[in-house]
């Protein structure tokens, strides 16, 4: 028989969030005399000091921060065996949100989208398209269940999915086209480059070679292939996604010294699987199987 109860635990972290007894009264709601008393069970329980008080702040002991990381490992676990539990309770899902890196090949994308759709007419699809560690905080912050995302997070379910090939590209009547010998790195530094930017909010990363002196940063892929298509500079796109331009001739590929060519691994990622109800793993499944045949 446990001696300490979830909400007691909870009562505990939520003074150190809060910063008090008093303040935490008033994020959670509960009387200063319940938050103290469940504070005091807990210590009574263990025979341990949690807390002391020093001049106006309450501070945690050294058993104290010990306490809090086990106590949050206790509390997470708990609210994912409520949200499985939820899962299971409800069947099939009503909502699956999903972040897309940018790279990722649309028109693969929308075929794994409209065969989970048919399968699951009901269900409501929230389609994030990131860029770079966008998905990734879209995934930590809870907003998507599934991510596809160049980087693994090492505290999530993650597998290498594909490679995408980026090759170096112009308009044809881009100066750079006009260099009768093979182009340099050098060469590039004088003429403008054309990125996208990272939709992270935090931790952004910058992606590819980026030593061109002028440059022209965007927030998406579509903007990018637009710009090169019109002459306004030179990038590195994801070659599937610029079939059609190097096709009729709106781009060609610059004729680089080396790396004029170059490869960037994207991973599949999930926080729980057992959380993920029964049209996100049709999701996987597709994703996998159409990856797999076309990649």
């Amino acid at each position: 028989m446990l001696r300490i109860t979830l909400e007691q635990w909870r009562m505990f972290r939520a003074v150190v969030e809060f910063g008090g007894f008093n303040q935490a009264s008033q994020g959670i709601h509960k009387s200063q005399s319940s938050i103290h008393n469940a504070v005091g069970k807990i210590e009574s329980a263990l025979d341990v000091k949690l807390f002391s008080i020093q001049g106006r702040k309450t501070v945690l002991t050294e058993a104290g921060e010990m306490m809090l990381r086990r106590a949050n490992y206790l509390l997470d676990e708990a609210a994912k065996v409520e949200a499985i539990g939820q899962t299971l309770g409800e069947g099939i899902e009503s909502k699956l949100r999903i972040a897309v890196d940018a790279i990722f090949p649309q028109q693969l994308l929308y075929k794994v989208l409209n065969d989970t759709s048919s399968q699951y007419p009901q269900l409501r699809i929230e389609l994030h398209e990131s860029v770079l560690m966008g998905g990734n905080e879209l995934l930590e912050n809870d907003q998507v269940d599934i991510a596809i995302t160049g980087f693994p997070i090492a505290a999530s379910f993650h597998e290498e999915l594909c490679d995408i090939e980026f090759i170096a590209v112009a308009h044809p009547d881009h100066p750079l086209h006009a260099i009768e010998r093979e182009i340099t790195l050098e060469d590039l530094k004088s003429h403008r480059q054309i990125v996208v930017r990272d939709s992270a909010n935090k931790h952004k990363q910058d992606g590819g070679w980026l030593g061109a002196d002028q440059r022209w940063t965007v927030t998406h892929m579509r903007t990018s292939i637009d710009m090169i298509s019109n002459g306004l500079g030179f990038a590195w796109l994801p070659k599937v996604a610029i079939e059609t331009q190097l096709a009729t001739g709106q781009m060609k590929a610059l004729n680089l010294t080396h790396n004029s060519s170059r490869s960037a691994k994207l991973h599949l990622l999930f926080k729980d699987g057992d959380k993920l109800g029964p049209a996100a793993r049709s999701f996987i499944g597709e994703l996998r199987y159409q990856v797999m045949k076309n990649l």
